[in-house]
Parts: C-alpha cells; sequence; structure tokens
C-alpha cells in the first residue's frame, strides 16, 4: 500500500541514497581498534593458517569467518587496502542486514512499500548509519547472520516453509563462525517466542525442525572439538560472557542500569523515540498486530539480559537493531498520514546529517585530530627503522592503528610481532616509556594517546 507522502519510488530512491553514503568511509583512516581484523587476515595469510587467528604472533583465540572474507579480497585488491577491504565487508553486511529486513517485511505484511520504509528506517538509525554501520568489526557481519537466521526462521514458521530452516540453521552456523556462543542466545529467544504461534509449535516441534536444530547445535562442538588449533578458544568465549556478569561496583552497576537505556534510544534515533511516541499516542494495541508483537517481544527477550548484565555495550545488541526498525516501521506505518510526514522529515534530516559528516566533519576530525597522525607515525617509523628489526608491544587502539599501517605499507615483508624473549638490537613500539625494554628513541602524541618507539643496541645510534 503506497502513502501519498512516502511512496515506494521515493523510499526506494531514499534507500539508495543511504547505501551510497557509506562509500565515503572506505577512505578513512583506522577508527578505534578496526586493525586486529586486518592485522590478524594478514598474519594468518602470511603464515598459512586458517584456523587461528593471529595477533603480534600469538593466537586471539577468536572465531575466523570475518578474516576469511578480507584474506582472498585483500590478495585480490593488494594488502595496503586492507583496511578498505575490511570496511567493505562491514558495509556490505549492513546493507544485506537492510535487505533481509526488506525481504521479512514483504514476506509477512505484504507491503513493498513498508518493506522499504522498515530497510530505511535501519540504514538511518544513528548508530548504524554514523558509526556501527562501516566500522571494521566483525558485529555487522554477524548481526547479519544472525538476523538471518531468525528471519528465516520466523518466515518457516509464518508460512509454514519447514524447507527455510536450513536456511536458517546455516545462517546461525555462519553467526557463530563469525563471533561467539551468543548468536545462540538471540536465536533461541526468537524460537521461544515463535513457539507461542501455532504456525510455529506445528514447524518447530515437527521432526524436520528438531533435526535441523539438532545439527545447528553440533556446529559449535564440531569446530572447537575437531578442528585443530582451536583449544581453549571455547573456554575463552565462555570466560567472556562471565566476565560481563561481575559488577565493578554497585554505582557502576546503577549506571548501567538506568544510562543503557538512555544510550539505547540516542543509538537509535530518529525512529525509536518516534515510534514510541506515536505507540503511546495512538494507543497502538500490540494484539491487533501479531508482526509488531513478534518483533517487540523478541526484541525485548534479546535486549533484557545485557541491559541487566553489569558490563555491557550496546554494539553487542546490534542483531536486534532490523527487529528495533521492523517494529518502528510498522507504528509509524500505522499512525497516519502526519506520523509520516514527521518520519520523512527526521529520516530524511538524518540522511543529510550523516552526507554532511562523512564529506566534511569526519575527515576535518581525523585530519586534525585522531586518524591521518597514525598513518603518518607508521611512515616516519618506518624510514627511522630501516635496516633493524621493529617489533611492536602496543595493543591500544592507537598503537594496533600504527601496526596496522606499517603491515599495509611494508608488504611483502613479514607482518610485526612482538619481541622474542632475548633481542640484542632494533625497535620496539611501546605505549610507555620503559627503561627495562629500551631507551626512548621518539615520542608520539596522537591525540589523547601516546605512542614510544623504544631502542636497543646498534639501532640508538641511529641518527633521529
Amino acid at each position: 500500500m503506497n502513502s501519498p507522502i512516502l511512496t515506494t519510488g521515493s523510499l526506494r530512491w531514499l534507500v539508495i541514497i543511504a547505501a551510497l553514503s557509506f562509500a565515503p568511509a572506505l577512505a578513512f583512516y583506522y577508527v578505534g581498534e578496526e586493525a586486529i581484523f586486518p592485522i590478524s587476515a594478514l598474519e594468518m595469510w602470511q603464515n598459512g593458517d586458517w584456523i587461528r587467528q593471529h595477533m603480534y604472533g600469538g593466537n586471539l583465540q577468536h572465531n575466523p569467518l570475518y578474516t576469511w572474507l578480507i584474506i582472498p579480497l585483500a590478495s585480490l585488491t593488494g594488502w595496503q587496502f586492507m583496511l578498505p577491504v575490511a570496511r567493505a565487508i562491514t558495509i556490505t553486511a549492513t546493507l544485506g542486514t537492510a535487505a533481509i529486513l526488506g525481504w521479512l517485511t514483504l514476506r509477512l505484511l505484504r507491503d513493498r512499500a513498508l518493506a522499504w520504509f522498515a530497510a530505511l528506517i535501519y540504514l538511518t538509525m544513528a548508530d548504524v548509519a554514523l558509526y556501527r554501520g562501516w566500522l571494521a568489526y566483525v558485529d555487522p557481519l554477524f548481526a547479519m547472520f544472525v538476523f538471518g537466521a531468525i528471519a528465516a526462521l520466523w518466515v518457516a514458521c509464518a508460512q509454514e516453509r519447514p524447507l527455510l530452516l536450513a536456511l536458517a540453521v546455516v545462517s546461525l552456523c555462519f553467526a557463530f563462525m563469525s563471533k561467539a556462543f551468543t548468536a545462540y542466545v538471540f536465536y533461541g529467544s526468537a524460537v521461544f517466542v515463535l513457539l507461542f504461534t501455532q504456525p510455529g509449535r506445528r514447524i518447530l516441534l515437527g521432526r524436520m525442525s528438531i533435526a535441523m536444530h539438532l545439527l545447528a547445535l553440533l556446529a559449535p562442538l564440531a569446530w572447537l572439538q575437531g578442528m585443530p588449533g582451536t583449544g581453549g578458544q571455547g573456554g575463552r568465549m565462555f570466560s567472556e560472557i562471565i566476565a560481563k556478569l561481575m559488577p565493578e561496583s554497585g554505582t557502576q552497576y546503577l549506571r548501567q542500569l538506568l544510562g543503557f537505556p538512555a544510550e539505547s534510544i540516542l543509538r537509535m534515533l530518529p525512529a525509536l523515540p518516534l515510534a514510541v511516541f506515536y505507540a503511546w499516542r495512538r494507543k497502538v494495541s500490540l494484539t491487533a498486530e501479531p508482526v509488531l508483537a513478534i518483533a517487540v517481544a523478541v526484541a525485548l527477550l534479546c535486549y533484557l539480559p545485557y541491559w541487566l548484565a553489569p558490563i555491557s555495550g550496546i554494539r553487542y545488541l546490534l542483531p536486534i537493531y532490523p527487529l528495533v526498525a521492523l517494529a518502528a516501521a510498522i507504528v509509524l506505518w500505522r499512525a497516519g498520514e502526519q506520523a509520516l510526514m514527521v518520519s520523512r522529515r527526521w529520516l530524511v534530516g538524518m540522511l543529510i546529517f550523516k552526507l554532511v559528516a562523512v564529506a566534511f566533519l569526519f575527515p576535518y576530525y581525523q585530519h586534525h585530530y585522531r586518524g591521518e597522525n597514525y598513518a603518518l607515525a607508521a611512515r616516519d617509523i618506518i624510514t627511522r627503522t630501516a635496516g633493524y628489526p621493529l617489533y611492536t608491544n602496543d595493543v591500544s587502539a592507537s598503537g594496533m592503528s600504527v601496526a596496522g599501517y606499517i603491515d599495509a605499507y611494508t608488504y611483502p615483508a613479514p607482518a610485526i610481532k612482538r619481541p622474542p624473549a632475548a633481542w640484542e638490537s632494533g625497535f620496539v613500539i611501546e605505549y610507555e616509556e620503559d627503561p627495562r625494554i629500551g631507551r626512548t628513541y621518539k615520542h608520539y602524541p596522537l591525540a589523547a594517546n601516546n605512542l614510544y618507539l623504544l631502542c636497543r643496541g646498534a639501532a640508538c645510534d641511529v641518527a633521529q
């Protein structure tokens, strides 16, 4: 059903503009801890090891699907482009999630304009549009596979198409191989909610469903127990989950309980607060909208553990963003022409703000404060240390960014590693001065961080 305010054609063009607005991010400098995955991919490639995710010569014990995607693409484009390659994978995953959301909306509600509207809402969520949707972290890839599994499961139940369960299980396994066991928590929440529907019970309690889901449960065991080099990986994943259940203090936990919902609303601007306002104003009934009720129930069930956990982060909830977008789209679409007019202004406003941000604001920030200085420091270190061994112990975000540029600029030389137990001459990158490791050769102030190049032996005699 077309709305005179938001037609299928206009929504399609807005989604295309939203998709194209991610392109400038391919040229941005490193942000945060993005360097982890490009560096790991390069080290895996150079070591010929496709199982263990390496970093500075060590084993991160992370699942490697993201790096598996980076390796062939960076090999084709050249490893100097390993950061843009990683970002391109992230952006593709973000757009893939929007496409899955559109497909799910169309299958469940049979409204093409509403499907485009839901995709637009997802792509204009502040966290997705301005940051998380293009950052070279594994979370968007993980979110795409988790949401893809939930979407296939939902359609399989709603339309009684059990063959789609195979797609759901494959996507769930890919989600696990992208990141962690938590994929099963998100998916299990959707299974739990759909069991309360009559068609959901018929499909999920059938023999095919039980067999497929048993296979899905066996997949992590097969990876962790059957593949050489994965020892300790399962323990690391569980220990990370347990660590988030231990509060640092009562004050910190109270801050989490109060601040997490507020941060969630900010991250999901502008659609979430708009939807909440119009749902309250129009007194939207969940029982009158079964799709809305299921989306809200699954999202809330997934949200609660991360809200109630003493230590958490909003990025872990990226898999439920499209569910929130679906719920917001339904509420706003049903709220009338005035609500759609207001929504259009906010969504277009977010697109305009993003275009200004990616074209001017963020490049200015990276040039004058943090980003370009990582690349300049890397080139200076390469020049000054030429002919001598170069190592790194700096695992800070800035230190990894500098190391990532050094690896890219010096390829096909081996990626820099941690120093061996005994070394007589050379340089090492550190995030603090330490006379026990070496003499301070040069200090690089990198915005709020510091990076130190320390030397030993004959390397210290190189003219500065």
